[in-house]
């Protein structure tokens, strides 16, 4: 009785909050005064096609930021509770046969899902795309890897110094935003270039390199620690 009359307690109060939410709505009919700038100048300003991008990368890069900081301390805290040994990471993990279809599957598609992750962090300024995306493709290929044979030894030091250079280039990027621009992470530390085009859009090419790479090294390491904390598969 206790335990229901709780319940119905919280679903009239989460009833009012909703209810307050829909009664205070205001239907908007044109863009607030920073949405306007950003969609009426923001393509002059960063020379970028994808304005979303523009958005992430230049006018939001302290989000930016923050959000790869986020992703770095959910790495670091998966591998803590881990807590991985060094022989763990040679040792032979007993599993089910992988099918002979997964295995070719693998060879072709792995090099295929790499290419693409890059092609999408490359193209982030002119595409829907970006660092967080590509990065994320390239990590469901080391998934796939990991699939098709679950011994492989992915190469951790490799990861570590990707996931790291990245890390650190993508601030000093930030910095430099800050010493010969406008700001951090400005992106007209090199020239704009021709709108459209693969070479443009300043900085922003290379800042979300840096980030596709940092992003798919720490989900890439993810899965490689969950890998070898497994005793079988």
């Amino acid at each position: 009785m206790l335990k229901n009359t709780l319940m119905t307690l919280v679903l009239l109060v989460m009833a009012y909050l909703f209810y307050g939410l829909y009664d205070g709505y205001e239907l908007r009919d044109s863009l607030s005064g920073i949405s306007e700038h950003f969609a009426t100048k923001g393509a002059e300003e960063v020379g970028a096609a994808n304005l979303v991008t523009a958005v992430v990368v230049t006018y939001r890069g302290f989000d930016t930021l923050g959000e790869v900081t986020i992703l770095f301390l959910t790495a670091s805290i998966i591998a803590f509770f881990l807590k991985l040994k060094d022989e763990d990471f040679e040792k032979t993990i007993e599993h089910r046969d992988t099918s002979e279809l997964l295995e070719t599957a693998s060879k072709i598609l792995i090099p295929v899902i790499f290419l693409f992750g890059i092609y999408v962090f490359i193209n982030g300024h002119l595409t829907p795309g970006g660092g967080f995306q590509g990065g994320a493709i390239i990590a469901t290929g080391v998934a796939l890897m990991i699939l098709a044979n679950p011994n492989i030894k992915l190469n951790y030091n490799v990861i570590h110094w990707v996931e790291s250079i990245s890390g650190v280039s993508f601030v000093i990027i930030g910095i430099l935003g800050i010493l010969l621009a406008g700001g951090f992470l400005d992106n007209k530390i090199i020239g704009l270039g021709k709108f459209g085009e693969l070479f443009s859009a300043g900085a922003i090419p290379i800042i979300y390199s840096f980030v596709g790479l940092k992003v798919g090294a720490e989900i890439s390491n993810i899965l490689n620690k969950y890998q070898k904390s497994q005793k079988e598969l």
